[in-house]
C-alpha cells in the first residue's frame, strides 16, 4: 500500500476518480503547501477524508521524540514499515529551521567513526517516506513559529546510494513544498557517480563532501568508499560539478584528536581546496563520540587552532557548532535507537 508522500501528481488523481477535477487540487495543496493531515482538510467531505486516511497512511511512526538545546533541537526516533528505524532532526533558529533527514535505514558505507556506519546497511527509504521527514518536522517548527526553510541529507545514510529516491524527493521538496532549491543540500561521502548524475540535474541544489581527509593512504582509512573513488577521481568530479552549477562546493571534516587534525593535514587540505577554480569551503566539525569509535574528538583548542592554520593558508572555513550531542543528534552520531555512548569531556 502506497504511503501519503509516496504518490506522483497524477497518481493521487487516479486514485481519487470519479471525484470532481478539483478535488485532486484541494488534496494537494494541503498536503504539500499547507502540511496539513488530511483530517484537517476540511474543504474536502468528511466520507472522503475518512477514504483517504485509510487508503494513504503516515509511513512514519513516531517512537520517540526527544529535545536539547533549550528546544531548539529536536530529533525523532520514527518506525518504518516492515519495522526498520531511522531518525531526523530539526534545528531551530531564531528566524528559520532546518531539517536533517535521513535516506536510508542504516549505511553501507562503512564510515568507522559514524554511529549510521557502525550499524550497517537494512534498507533504501522510499520517496515518501523521505518527505514525510520534512513534512512532519515542519509541523513541529510551525508550533513554535518557525517556518523550515532549509533541509540537508546529511542523516542516517548515503543519498548518492539511493539516488533513484532520493532525487525524486528533492523535487517533490523543491516543486511542491516551495523549498528554494538553494536551501537544499546534498552530502555525499564521494559517491563519484552521484555526484555526475547531480551535475546533470536542473535544480542548483548545493553539494557537499564528506572528505575527513586529503591523501588516499588517510581517506581509504576513514571512508572506505575512497578504495573505489580516490582523491583524484573525486576532485575530477567535484570540479565538473562546479563549472556546471556555479555553486559552492562545501567539505565536511570531523576533527579527530591526532588523525586528521595535524599541520601536515591543514596543508594538504588547503592544497585542495585551492585547486578548484571556486575555492571550496571548509566545514570543520569536532568528531561527535560514538560507541564503535575509541579515538575522540579534537580539542576545543585545536579545533581553532586548525581553523587559524587554513585560513592562514587561503582557505575558507566555518567551524559548525554541535548541536544535540547530549541526546545523540549531532553530525555522525544517528543510531536509530542504538545506545551511543556520550563523552563527559568539555
Amino acid at each position: 500500500m502506497p504511503t501519503r508522500y509516496d504518490l506522483s501528481r497524477p497518481a493521487l488523481g487516479e486514485m481519487l476518480a470519479g471525484q470532481p477535477r478539483y478535488r485532486l487540487d484541494q488534496l494537494w495543496t494541503g498536503l504539500y503547501r499547507q502540511l496539513a493531515t488530511v483530517e484537517e482538510l476540511t474543504t474536502l467531505p468528511k466520507a472522503l477524508r475518512t477514504q483517504l486516511d485509510a487508503d494513504l497512511p503516515n509511513a512514519l511512526e513516531l517512537v520517540t521524540e526527544a529535545v536539547s538545546d533549550d528546544g531548539d533541537t529536536v530529533k525523532f526516533l520514527w518506525k518504518l514499515d516492515g519495522g526498520a528505524l531511522v531518525e531526523t532532526v530539526l534545528m531551530l533558529y531564531p528566524d528559520r529551521a532546518t531539517v536533517c533527514v535521513s535516506s536510508q535505514a542504516g549505511c553501507a558505507m562503512g564510515c568507522r567513526f559514524c554511529a549510521t556506519g557502525q550499524a550497517g546497511f537494512e534498507r533504501h527509504l522510499t520517496v515518501g517516506e523521505i518527505v514525510e521527514q520534512v513534512v512532519r518536522a515542519s509541523r513541529r517548527a510551525r508550533e513554535g513559529g518557525r517556518r523550515v526553510s532549509n533541509v540537508v541529507f546529511m542523516g542516517m545514510g548515503e543519498p548518492f546510494a539511493n539516488y533513484e529516491r532520493v532525487w525524486p524527493a528533492v523535487e517533490r521538496l523543491h516543486d511542491d513544498i516551495g523549498l528554494s532549491a538553494r536551501h537544499i543540500t546534498l552530502s555525499t561521502v564521494g559517491v563519484v557517480p552521484g555526484i555526475r548524475r547531480l551535475t546533470e540535474e536542473q535544480l542548483p541544489v548545493n553539494l557537499a563532501v564528506s572528505l575527513h581527509a586529503a591523501n588516499d593512504s588517510l581517506r581509504d582509512e576513514l571512508v572506505p568508499i575512497n578504495r573505489r573513488y580516490p582523491l583524484e577521481v573525486l576532485e575530477d568530479a567535484c570540479r565538473h560539478y562546479l563549472a556546471a552549477k556555479n555553486r559552492r562546493l562545501s567539505f565536511e571534516w570531523a576533527l579527530i584528536d591526532g588523525v586528521n587534525d595535524r599541520d601536515r593535514d591543514a596543508r594538504e587540505l588547503a592544497a585542495l581546496c585551492r585547486r578548484f577554480p571556486l575555492p571550496a569551503h571548509v566545514n570543520l566539525i569536532p568528531l561527535n563520540p560514538t560507541p564503535g569509535w575509541p579515538t575522540r574528538g579534537s580539542a576545543p583548542a585545536q579545533v581553532r587552532r586548525f581553523q587559524e592554520q587554513l585560513e592562514q593558508l587561503g582557505a575558507n572555513v566555518t567551524v559548525r557548532r554541535n548541536r544535540g550531542t547530549e541526546i545523540a543528534a549531532a553530525c555522525g552520531q544517528l543510531a536509530a535507537g542504538q545506545p551511543v555512548q556520550l563523552s563527559t569531556r568539555r
